[in-house]
């Protein structure tokens, strides 16, 4: 296959076009809760991260060896880590939306591949 230089140079450069445009849409959602809530973050994701870590507390099988962290902004609950099934991972998520003040749960929890 020949190709030419136009054709390598057009394709360069709308890579870097679709690169700024996904950063620069991250970036802008970033501000507009910064904007909103401050470094300090929004009034109540303290409680509401506090609380799903108690509601966590008392689920055994969310505790260790599995490993979850929580993080609230703008009511928005974020889990994160690992545990060994799929059922921990939507227990998590069930569990997290329990707590008051919720709007919703962005689940990024993995799975360890221990047990299924």
């Amino acid at each position: 296959m020949h190709r030419t230089k136009r054709g390598c140079i057009a394709r360069h450069a709308l890579f870097p076009a679709s690169t700024l445009a996904i950063v620069l849409s991250a970036v802008l959602c970033g501000c507009a809760v910064y904007r909103k809530c401050g470094l300090q973050g929004c009034p109540g994701d303290a409680a509401i991260t506090a609380e799903v870590k108690t509601l966590f507390s008392r689920h055994p099988a969310l505790e260790p060896p599995n490993l979850l962290t929580v993080r609230t902004l703008d009511h928005v609950v974020y889990l994160n880590g690992i545990v060994d099934t799929d059922l921990e991972r939507e227990m998590a998520e069930t569990v997290a939306l329990q707590a008051h003040g919720v709007s919703r749960v962005v689940n990024s929890i993995g799975l360890s591949g221990g047990s299924l």
